[in-house]
């Protein structure tokens, strides 16, 4: 791996770790293409290419796997979650969660008991993926 690239890897990691930081806040492309010390369109195609999902797409998928931790551990309403992991909208937070889980959040509630192993692993086998099936061919 050149030098080059081993850089632009480190600046990408550096703003994928301010969004995992402040996933509920508002962020936006020009404040994590100053993080990354590049320009917002670079940021874009380079945050793309590294991670193969748009900036966008990965906070939105971030939002989903916490909300999914939240439904999980605590028995708030799901309102209070999606604004709570930085949703503006429950009606986006609900399209939203379908497109990467594949059910609604009211369905992954009823459908997911309270896990009992340690966190990690259920973070394991509960992640959404981005890769592979698409989620509309997940259901079955």
């Amino acid at each position: 791996m050149s030098r080059a690239v081993e850089q632009t890897n480190r600046r990408m990691l550096r703003a994928r770790d301010a969004m995992d930081r402040a996933y509920a806040r508002p962020l936006d492309i020009p404040s994590l293409a100053r993080i990354a010390h590049v320009s917002e369109a670079h940021f874009i195609r380079t945050f793309r290419a590294t991670f193969g999902e748009t900036p966008h797409r990965y906070l939105q998928r971030r939002r989903v796997e916490r909300a999914m931790s939240l439904m999980r551990e605590s028995r708030r309403s799901i309102t209070d979650i999606c604004f709570a992991v930085g949703f503006g909208s429950l009606g986006t937070f609900s399209r939203t969660f379908r497109d990467i889980v594949g059910e609604s959040p009211s369905e992954y509630r009823r459908r997911t008991p309270v896990r009992l192993a340690p966190n990690c692993f259920t973070m394991a086998w509960t992640r959404p993926s981005s890769f592979g099936e698409a989620a509309g061919s997940r259901r079955a």
